[in-house]
C-alpha cells in the first residue's frame, strides 16, 4: 500500500466514535506465561469489552457512519456471534432497526447475546459462508448490509486497538501477534502500525482448520477453502476480505497456524494469568506466541496478543481442559521424570 492509503486508514481509524459505546481496555502483563517463555507477553483484553470482543469497535463505527436514510431503513449482517452482538448493541443504541443471521451451529450464548441486546435473529444455514449468502438476500429488500470484516469503516474501527497498544505501550515492543478470520482486525491493526511504527512486527495467527489469509498469502490473491473447521467457530471464514487482504499483503509480517489443542492449552494459559475464560478463537494470538516463540527461539523480547473474545458456551469447558491437557502431556511427563530421576539420585546419597 501507498503511505497516502495507510495515512488514510490512520485517519480514519483516530476519527473512529468507538469510545461512545466502546472501553479503552488494558494491556495487562501475563506473568507465568512470560516467565515460561523467556519474553515479556502483554495481553490486550478485548474479552472486556461489553460484548466480550473487539467486534463491537468496527460495528459502531460502521453504524455510527450511516447516513439518515441508511439508519431508517435498517441494516442486516451475517455473523458467527461476536460481530452480530456488535450490531445489535451498536444499532439500539443509535436505534437502528437490526436483523442477525447466524448459522444454525452458532453457540446459544452468542445468540442469547445477539437477541438481549434487540437484534432480530434468523437462524439459516450450517456455516458462516450460508448465513452470508442469505443476509445479503435480505439486504436486496432495502436493508443496508453491514459487512462484519470487508469494509474500510469496520476495518478502521478495529484499527483502534493499534491505536490503544501503541499509547499504552510507547516503547520496548517487538511484535503484535493478531488473531485472523476475516481479517479485519489485522488489517485495521496491522495499517495502523506500520504507517506509525513500521519496525514493530504484526503477525497473524490463524486456526489451522481456517488459514484463509496464509492460503492467499502463498497463492497472491484471495482463495476460498474447500473446507473450514468450525472448532473456533470466530474465525471459522472460508475467504478473507478483498479490502483485508489489500493491507495484509503489503503490512503483515507472518502468518502461522496452531492446532485446535494448542488453542485450548493457550486458554488455559491465559486463565491461569488472569482467572478469565477465553473463546478458542480469542485464544489465538497466545497460542502463535508459544508457536512462534519455540520455533524461532526468541527471548526478551516484547510481545503483544490480542486476547479477542470470551463468548463461548460453558458446557465446552471440559473438552478444552481435556485437549490441553494432551498438548501439554509431554512437558509436563518429562519434567515429572527429571524430578523423579533426581528425588532417587537423592535417596541413594
Amino acid at each position: 500500500m501507498t503511505p497516502e492509503q495507510l495515512a488514510l486508514y490512520a485517519k480514519k481509524t483516530l476519527a473512529a466514535p468507538v469510545y461512545e459505546v466502546a472501553i479503552q481496555t488494558p494491556l495487562q502483563h501475563a506473568p507465568a506465561l512470560s516467565e515460561r517463555l523467556g519474553n515479556r507477553v502483554l495481553l490486550k483484553r478485548e474479552d472486556l469489552q461489553p460484548t466480550f470482543s473487539f467486534k463491537i469497535r468496527g460495528a459502531y463505527t460502521k453504524l455510527a457512519l450511516l447516513s439518515p436514510a441508511e439508519r431508517a431503513g435498517g441494516v442486516v449482517t451475517a455473523s458467527a456471534g461476536n460481530h452480530a452482538q456488535g450490531v445489535a448493541l451498536a444499532a439500539r443504541m443509535l436505534g437502528i432497526e437490526a436483523i442477525i443471521v447466524m448459522p444454525t451451529t452458532a453457540p446459544a450464548l452468542k445468540v442469547e447475546g445477539v437477541r438481549s441486546r434487540g437484534g432480530q435473529v434468523v437462524l439459516h444455514g450450517a456455516n458462516f459462508p450460508q448465513a452470508l449468502a442469505h443476509a445479503l438476500t435480505l439486504a436486496r429488500n432495502g436493508y443496508t448490509f453491514v459487512a462484519p470484516f470487508d469494509d474500510p469503516d469496520v476495518i478502521a474501527g478495529q484499527g483502534t486497538v493499534a491505536m490503544e497498544i501503541l499509547r499504552q505501550q510507547p516503547d520496548d515492543l517487538d511484535a503484535i501477534f493478531v488473531p485472523v478470520g476475516g481479517g479485519g482486525l489485522i488489517a485495521g491493526i496491522a495499517a495502523y502500525v506500520k504507517y506509525l511504527r513500521p519496525q514493530i512486527k504484526v503477525i497473524g495467527v490463524e486456526a489451522e482448520g481456517s488459514n484463509c489469509l496464509q492460503a492467499a498469502l502463498q497463492a497472491g490473491g484471495r482463495v476460498v477453502l474447500a473446507q473450514v473447521d468450525s472448532f473456533a467457530e470466530g474465525v471459522a471464514v472460508a475467504q478473507v476480505g478483498a479490502h483485508c487482504f489489500e493491507v495484509c499483503r503489503h503490512c503483515v509480517d507472518d502468518v502461522i497456524t496452531v492446532s485446535n489443542d494448542e488453542l485450548c492449552a493457550a486458554i488455559r494459559d491465559i486463565y491461569n494469568d488472569t482467572r478469565s475464560i477465553t473463546e478458542p478463537s480469542g485464544a489465538l494470538a497466545v497460542a502463535g506466541i508459544k508457536r512462534y516463540v519455540n520455533q524461532h527461539r526468541l527471548q526478551g523480547q516484547t510481545l503483544v496478543a490480542i486476547d479477542s473474545g470470551a463468548n463461548v458456551n460453558f458446557e465446552r469447558l471440559g473438552d478444552f481442559a481435556l485437549r490441553a491437557e494432551r498438548v501439554e502431556m509431554p512437558v509436563a511427563a518429562a519434567l515429572l521424570d527429571t524430578d523423579q530421576h533426581r528425588a532417587n539420585r537423592l535417596g541413594a546419597r
